[in-house]
C-alpha cells in the first residue's frame, strides 16, 4: 500500500503543515460520501456489532474532529485579513460535503438519516459527541447559518441521548458534550438538561484514581474481588462479567483527560469549579503522561482501540486548545507540549506506508491491517477517531503553541513508578529502550486478546506486543508472558485477572556496595481452580544492568498435576532478514563489532539463553535455575508465531524459554523460575547509542540470589 501524500511526505512542523495533514487523511474519504453527504461507507465488507447505518454514521461523523478544526482555521484568517491562498481555497473545497450532510443525516424524513440516538450502548451515543464538538467550535456555519428546520432537527437529534442508559465509563462524556452543544449552540436552556450533565459528571468523576489518573469505570476492590470469589463458590459459575482494573490511553488521550480539557474550555462558565478541578488533575496527569512517549514521538501500544493510532498523542493536543497555566515540566511551556505532539504525528508520518488502503483511507490496524487486533467495535469507518489529535489546528497563527519554537524531549529517566496504572516506566539513560513493566491490569467484560492488550508483563514502544490467533502456543504467541499448560501442553492458560500489586524494593549488589531498586510484585492464578497459584516479582533496568530487567515466578501447584509445562517469551523481534525477506540466520556467537539494528540473526549459546539480532534491535532471554535445579527441564528456543499476530511486524520470531516437569506433581510442590529479559532497541531515543559493544552488553547479566519460600519473606538481591 503506498504512502499517502501531504501526510507520509509532510514535516509536520508548522500550523499550515497540520492543515495540510488534515485534508490530506480527509480528502480520500470524499469520493465514499452517501448521495446526501450524510454517511460515509469505505469499500470494505467487514462488520461490527452494532447496525450499518451507524457504522457508516461513524464514517461521517469521526471526521469532524479535522473538519471543525480547519472551519476554525478558516475563521481565524479571516479575523486577521489574511487570504490563507489554496491552503484555505483547498479547505472549502474539502469540508465542505460535512457540512451539506447535517442536513439530511439529522432528517427523519429523509433516506439517509443517522438514526434515533436509541438502546443502551448505542454506537450513535459515541458519535454524538463528535458532532457535538463540531457545533460549538464551528457553531456559526454548521448551526446559526441553518434554515430553521435544519437547526432545529439537529436540537431534536441532540436530545435525544438525554434519558437514555449509558454504560458506566467513557462513554458518560458523550452525553456531556451533547448538553453544552444544546446549551451553548442550539439555545436550549441550562435548567432543562444540567442536571442530568451534572450526574454523567459526578459518575466520571468517581473513576478518579490519583495523580490526575481515572480508570476507564469503577475500579475492582479487593473486598469485590472476594465477594466475587464468594458468590463463584455459591452459583459454581465464573462467567458473570465484573469490575475490572484498567488504566489505558481511554484514561488520557482517547477521552477522560481530552474531555476534561476540552470541558475547561467550553463549559468553564458553567462550573468554575470543576474546571479549576480539571485543570489540576491535568498538571498531575501530565508529570507522568509524558513518560509514555519516547524521543522518538512513539507511544508504547498498550491497552485497546489501538487502530486510532495516533490518538495516543491527542491528551498533547488538548493541551494546545485548552492550555493549563502552571503545567509541570515537560509539559510546562507550549512549545514542549508542541514538541510532544509533533514528534508523535512526525513517528505515525515516518511510518505509515502500510496504514492505508490503496485508495488513501485509513485501514483497521496498528502499522499493517490487522483484524486480530481490532475490537469487535472497529468499522471500516472507526480509525478516524485519530483525527482528534489534530485539533491544534484551529488555533491562530500568532498563538503561542505556532509562535514559540518546538522543544527538545527532556532527559531519559531510570525506572519510575506511575500508581494509578500500576506501571514502571523505564527508558535508562545508559540503555536504549524505552518500556513499562504491567503487573496487574485486567479487564473483565468480553474483548477480543484481552490478556495481550492489559495483562502482560512488559509493553514496549519499539517491540510491539502481539495477540492470539488461536490456543496452540504459536498461536498464542507468548511474547511478554508466562503461558502454562497442565493438559500435555494442549492447551495454554496466561495471565489475566490478578491480585492488586505489591511494590517494594530488592538490593542491588555491586564491588561500589548496596543499593535499593524499586520492584513490583503480584499473584494470580493461570485457572480460576486455583489449582496453581503464580507469584511473579518484575525487577526494571538498573544502573550496572540497564539492558536487563528481571521476572521472578514462584509457581505453586495446589492440587496434584499428571505433568506441568510453562513457556516463557520475550519481546516479539522482526523475524525475517530486512535486506531480502530471508528467515534470520544463526549466529554461532557474538563478536565485538556486531551493531543493533544492523547485524541480524539468531544467537543460542546454551539450553538456557536465546539472543535475537533484528532491524528493531535486540531482544534475548537468560534463565537461572534456582535452588530447585533439576525439578524441570529448560530450553531456549525461536518461537515462530502465526503470521499478523504482532501489531507491528507481520513475520516475528519470539525468544522463549520452556520449563517442563514431565512426572507427576503432588499438591504442595512449588518451582522458582528465574528469567533474565535482555532488550536494546534500534530505533528508540533516536537511534541512541552507548558505548559498551553488544557482546559485552549481553554477556553481562544479573545473578539473582534469593531466600524465604514466598514473595512475602524473600529477600532478592541482584549481584554482579
Amino acid at each position: 500500500m503506498p504512502p499517502l501524500s501531504g501526510f507520509s511526505d509532510n514535516p509536520l512542523q508548522t500550523r499550515d503543515d497540520l492543515a495540510t495533514a488534515a485534508l490530506a487523511l480527509l480528502r480520500p474519504l470524499t469520493t465514499h460520501f452517501s448521495p446526501s453527504f450524510a454517511r460515509i461507507r469505505l469499500p470494505v465488507s467487514t462488520g461490527v456489532h452494532f447496525d450499518e447505518g451507524a457504522a457508516q454514521l461513524e464514517g461521517f461523523v469521526r471526521p469532524l474532529w479535522a473538519v471543525a478544526s480547519l472551519l476554525q482555521f478558516q475563521s481565524t484568517l479571516e479575523k486577521n485579513n489574511a487570504s490563507g491562498g489554496n491552503l484555505s481555497e483547498a479547505i472549502e473545497e474539502v469540508v465542505t460535503p460535512w457540512i451539506e450532510g447535517f442536513i439530511a443525516g439529522t432528517d427523519p424524513e429523509h433516506p439517509e438519516y443517522w438514526g434515533s440516538i436509541g438502546e443502551r450502548e448505542h454506537q450513535r451515543m459515541v458519535e454524538a459527541e463528535v458532532i457535538s464538538f463540531a457545533l460549538l467550535s464551528a457553531p456559526e456555519r454548521l448551526f446559526h447559518s441553518r434554515d430553521e428546520k435544519t437547526r432545529r432537527n439537529i436540537t431534536s437529534w441532540l436530545r435525544g441521548i438525554n434519558g437514555m442508559p449509558m454504560p458506566d465509563n467513557n462513554w458518560r462524556w458523550f452525553r456531556v458534550f451533547v448538553n453544552l452543544a444544546l446549551i451553548k449552540v442550539c439555545g436550549v436552556a441550562a435548567a432543562e438538561v444540567i442536571d442530568e450533565m451534572n450526574a454523567d459528571l459526578d459518575l466520571l468523576d468517581s473513576f478518579y484514581l490519583s495523580d490526575g489518573w481515572s480508570g476507564d469505570g469503577p475500579w475492582l476492590t479487593t473486598q469485590e474481588e472476594e465477594e466475587e470469589a464468594a458468590e463463584f463458590e455459591r452459583t459454581r459459575r465464573r462467567d458473570t462479567v465484573g469490575k475490572g482494573r484498567q488504566v489505558d490511553y481511554y484514561s488520557g488521550s482517547f477521552a477522560i483527560q481530552f474531555s476534561q480539557l476540552l470541558y475547561v474550555k467550553f463549559a468553564e462558565d458553567l462550573n468554575p469549579e470543576r474546571a479549576e478541578r480539571y485543570r489540576q488533575q491535568a498538571r498531575e496527569f501530565g508529570a507522568s503522561f509524558w513518560q509514555y512517549f519516547d524521543s522518538d514521538g512513539s507511544a508504547i501500544p498498550f491497552g485497546r482501540s489501538l487502530t486510532y493510532r495516533f490518538s495516543c498523542g491527542a491528551f498533547f493536543a488538548a493541551l494546545a486548545v485548552s492550555p493549563v497555566p502552571n503545567m509541570p515540566f515537560p509539559l510546562s511551556t507550549p512549545g514542549r507540549v508542541k514538541g510532544f505532539l509533533l514528534r508523535h504525528l512526525r513517528w505515525w508520518a515516518s511510518r505509515s506506508d502500510d496504514i492505508f488502503h490503496s485508495d488513501g483511507t485509513l485501514n483497521i490496524g496498528w502499522l499493517y491491517p490487522n483484524m486480530y487486533m481490532c475490537e469487535d467495535y472497529n468499522s471500516p469507518q472507526s480509525p478516524y477517531w485519530c483525527l482528534k489529535t489534530l485539533i491544534a489546528v484551529s488555533l491562530a497563527q500568532d498563538d503561542e503553541f505556532w509562535s514559540t519554537e518546538e522543544e527538545l524531549y527532556p532527559s531519559f529517566f531510570k525506572a519510575q513508578l506511575v500508581p494509578a496504572p500500576r506501571q514502571i516506566l523505564s527508558n535508562h539513560p545508559a540503555g536504549n529502550h524505552h518500556f513499562c513493566l504491567s503487573p496487574a491490569q485486567f479487564v473483565a467484560w468480553p474483548m477480543k486478546a484481552t490478556q495481550a492488550k492489559y495483562s502482560k508483563f512488559e509493553y514496549s514502544s519499539t517491540f510491539a506486543f502481539s495477540v492470539p490467533t488461536g490456543p496452540l502456543i504459536q498461536q498464542i504467541a507468548p511474547d511478554c508472558t508466562l503461558a502454562l499448560s497442565r493438559d500435555g501442553a494442549e492447551t495454554w492458560a496466561v495471565k489475566w485477572k490478578c491480585s492488586e500489586p505489591i511494590f517494594t524494593e530488592v538490593t542491588v549488589s555491586t564491588k561500589a556496595g548496596k543499593s535499593p531498586v524499586l520492584a513490583t510484585t503480584v499473584k494470580w492464578y493461570p485457572w480460576g481452580d486455583k489449582g496453581i497459584e503464580v507469584s511473579t516479582t518484575l525487577i526494571p533496568p538498573t544502573n550496572i544492568w540497564p539492558d536487563w530487567h528481571v521476572r521472578i515466578h514462584r509457581v505453586r501447584v495446589n492440587s496434584a498435576l499428571h505433568s506441568l509445562h510453562t513457556v516463557e517469551g520475550g519481546f516479539a523481534v522482526p523475524g525475517r532478514c530486512s535486506r531480502d525477506g530471508s528467515t534470520l540466520p544463526e549466529i554461532s556467537a557474538l563478536s565485538g563489532d556486531m551493531k543493533i539494528g544492523t547485524n541480524e540473526g539468531v544467537v543460542q549459546e546454551t539450553s538456557d539463553s536465546i539472543l535475537m539480532l533484528s532491524k528493531a534491535g535486540a531482544s534475548g532471554l537468560a534463565s537461572q535455575h534456582g535452588t530447585d535445579t533439576g525439578k524441570y527441564s529448560t530450553k531456549a528456543q525461536a518461537l515462530k508465531p502465526d503470521a499478523n499476530t504482532n501489531l507491528a511486524y507481520q513475520r516475528t520470531l519470539i525468544p522463549v524459554i520452556a520449563r517442563d516437569v514431565e512426572r507427576d506433581i503432588q499438591a504442595g510442590e512449588e518451582f522458582v523460575f528465574i528469567t533474565r529479559v535482555f532488550a536494546i532497541s534500534a530505533t528508540a531515543n533516536c537511534n541512541r547509542r552507548v558505548s559498551v559493544s553488544l557482546e559485552d552488553r549481553w554477556a553481562d547479566r544479573p545473578l539473582v540470589l534469593l531466600s524465604g519460600s514466598d514473595e512475602q519473606r524473600d529477600c532478592i538481591i541482584l549481584d554482579s
